[in-house]
């Protein structure tokens, strides 16, 4: 068996890409018919059963983004980043016993609007536009992941210089169509499929890799074990080398339990967002939602795990059927996330490939669909309604959602081509850095509204202050213009510990008069609630 540079999508893998994908649409559609209100649309009425929710919850985080970008991080290191996995489980904890009761108590569908139940108006408006900030950033991430594999199968007929801004103005064009149909009942329902295709496709692509060894399994592991493949080591950028990960605490280079800290503050804020509340509150129930959540948690494991080991094998078939694009990666001239869509289309036999990348297209239109929908809900019912132009008609507002669908369609295109033009090596250590950058420290405030009863909007507004300054500092060790003083993997974490602790500062010295706070906080929390 060969393996070329060359991207032989054939007729059959066309025919299979645009039935799937035209399959998939028609589908959402069809299920997406006859929504009598908004919470119809948006939370599916709350008729959605414990397991589609955990499926669509897998779809949403696993997407086309994990399926390229963390087999690519194995390829070139090893597991070093499954211990962010492991803080995905301690987020998960913290959300299905805090967070979530609050949303499936009552008529919360906005997630911003606990918010500003507990702090007031000016609260929800700043993590509201953060939310649109940084969904938009994280989409164009997803654009960019899945325009690989185009870029791949439309090589023979478009122009190189083309390539990749062309798939990702196809994949962002085709999402901002399919977003105009369907509520969150079709997106779940989806998801479920899309889920089930990428996770056999995965299994598929291990399976061959393995046949294709004279050795089988056996010899993939002794192979990546005898690399130290199957380690936790950090990869040294500047000599290529797999270098020993220190354990303990460090705020100026990754350590383990740092990393496992990192996962669990990014999880959190995640899941502080619009996207995650809709599929919560569709769920039948808090103890549904919350089934769905932890069964997910110790889930999340198995499958880094099963996509990072993906990685591995494709490193060992590199070494034995070499091809330039997978000694340029190893070199450090091309990104990692090239790895398998490369293989994808120039290896895997004519109708598999097809079938394989039209799950990770599926699945990124529908994450893409879901979270335009989401900012979308965002700045019509947080911004505009309420602040911009109120009292319109429905029809008004329906008119503005869809252009602010196609706003945030072309906000994410965007992003994705300054993606294309940045020099990382791999996305999933970009995406980190920025995200942690960006995220506003929210974590911090919802955390600092449930897990106590101080403060009112004046201490959330000094946190916010504080924040901000800090974020601003640190984009400023960014560009050089400060000296480095801890490393951005950690900007998430010392943001919401500086928002937390800011709040906390701020309500001892200005204290709040009396007020209702049942079901805001965890110690105020009705037996309902819980159920």
């Amino acid at each position: 068996m060969s393996s070329t540079d060359h991207a032989a999508f054939t007729p059959l893998d066309w025919g299979i890409l645009f039935v799937y994908l035209a399959g998939t649409t028609a589908l959402g559609i069809w299920l997406g018919r006859g929504q009598k209100d908004a919470k119809d649309y948006f939370v599916a009425g709350g008729t959605i059963p414990w397991w589609a929710v955990l499926f669509s919850i897998v779809a949403t985080e696993t997407s086309a983004l994990t399926f390229i970008s963390i087999p690519g991080l194995a390829y070139l290191g090893d597991f070093t980043f499954l211990q962010v996995a492991t803080g995905y489980l301690l987020g998960r904890l913290v959300i299905a016993y805090t967070l979530l009761p609050k949303y499936m108590d009552g008529e919360l569908v906005t997630a911003y609007s606990l918010l500003e139940r507990r702090f007031g108006t000016a609260t929800r408006r700043f993590a509201s536009v953060t939310f649109m900030f940084t969904r938009a950033f994280g989409d164009s991430v997803r654009v960019f992941a899945t325009a690989i594999p185009i870029a791949l199968i439309l090589g023979p007929i478009v122009p190189a210089q083309y390539l990749t801004p062309v798939s990702i103005l196809a994949l962002g064009g085709t999402t901002l169509l399919y977003t105009y149909h369907g509520g969150m009942r079709a997106v779940v329902w989806t998801d479920v499929i899309q889920t089930i295709v990428l996770v056999a496709g995965a299994i598929a692509c291990v399976v061959f890799v393995v046949q294709a060894l004279p050795g089988g399994l056996a010899q993939v592991f002794a192979e990546a074990l005898a690399a130290g493949k199957i380690s936790f080591r950090d990869l040294d950028l500047g000599t290529g080398r797999l270098e020993s990960m220190p354990a303990g605490f460090s705020l100026t280079e990754k350590t383990a339990v740092m990393l496992v800290f990192v996962g669990a503050a990014n999880y959190i804020a995640g899941q502080l967002d619009q996207d995650s509340v809709q599929r919560w509150c569709s769920a039948r129930s808090a103890h549904e939602a919350r089934k769905s959540m932890l069964v997910l948690g110790f889930g999340a494991l198995p499958i880094w795990t099963g996509f990072m080991f993906l990685g591995t094998c494709l490193w060992v078939y590199y070494q034995h059927f070499p091809t330039e694009t997978s000694a340029g990666i190893l070199a450090h001239g091309r990104k990692a996330e090239d790895i398998l869509p490369h293989f994808i289309v120039t290896v895997l036999p004519h109708g598999l490939a097809g079938l394989v990348i039209s799950a990770a297209l599926a699945a990124a239109m529908a994450s893409l669909s879901s979270c335009i929908n989401a900012s979308g809900m965002v700045w019509i019912n947080d911004i505009y309604r309420r602040h911009l132009v109120p009292g319109q008609s429905d029809e008004h507002y329906l008119r503005t959602g869809h252009r602010t669908s196609l706003v945030i369609a072309l906000l994410m295109t965007g992003g994705a081509y300054v993606f294309h033009a940045a020099s990382t090596k791999t996305i999933m250590e970009f995406v980190l850095i920025v995200t942690a950058l960006f995220g506003g420290g929210i974590s911090g405030a919802f955390l600092f509204g449930m897990l106590t009863r101080w403060g009112d909007a004046r201490a959330v507004v000094a946190g916010i202050v504080v924040t901000l300054g800090f974020t601003f500092c640190a984009l400023l060790m960014e560009f050089g213009v400060l000296p480095r003083a801890f490393s951005p993997y950690y900007t998430s974490i010392l943001a919401n510990l500086i928002m937390f602790g800011t709040c906390c500062l701020a309500a001892g010295l200005l204290p709040p008069s009396p007020r209702d706070l049942r079901n805001l906080t965890v110690w105020d929390q009705s037996t309902e609630a819980l159920i």
